[in-house]
C-alpha cells in the first residue's frame, strides 16, 4: 500500500495539482489584498464610504453585511478574469506548438492510405 501511495504521489499530475493549489492560495491572498486595499477604496470614493466591508443593513436584530459579500464578488471576478487570461494564453501557446509539430508516422501512413484510396476510387470511376 505504501508503494502504491508513493507511485500515486510521484505522478506528474498530482504534483502539478499540488503546485497549482499552493499558487492559487497565494494568488487569492494577493487578489484579496488588491480588492481590500486598492479597489474598495476607489469604489468607496464614489459611494462616499471608504470601507465597503462595513456596509450592512439591519432588519430587527439581524445584520446583513452585504459589503463583505461585495468584497467576495469582486475577489471572485478578478480571480476568474485572471484565470481566463491564463487559460487563453496557454491555449495560444498550445496552438503555436501544435502547428510546429512534425506529423507522426501514424499520421503519415493514414495520409498515404487516404491518397491510395482516392486513386483507387478514381480508377473505378474512369
Amino acid at each position: 500500500m505504501l508503494k502504491e501511495f508513493k507511485e500515486f504521489i510521484s505522478r506528474g499530475n498530482v504534483i502539478d495539482m499540488a503546485v497549482g493549489v499552493i499558487i492559487g492560495s497565494a494568488f487569492t491572498s494577493i487578489v484579496s489584498s488588491l480588492v481590500k486595499n486598492i479597489i474598495n477604496p476607489f469604489i468607496g470614493i464614489f459611494l462616499g464610504q471608504i470601507n465597503l466591508s462595513t456596509l450592512s443593513v439591519k432588519v430587527g436584530a439581524a445584520s446583513f453585511k452585504y459589503g463583505l459579500f461585495l468584497n467576495a464578488v469582486i475577489n471572485f471576478l478578478i480571480v476568474a478574469f485572471v484565470v481566463f487570461l491564463i487559460i487563453k494564453f496557454l491555449n495560444k501557446m498550445n496552438v503555436k506548438t501544435s502547428k510546429t509539430k512534425a506529423p507522426t508516422k501514424s499520421e503519415l501512413y493514414l495520409k498515404e492510405i487516404a491518397e491510395l484510396l482516392k486513386k483507387d476510387q478514381n480508377k473505378k470511376v474512369d
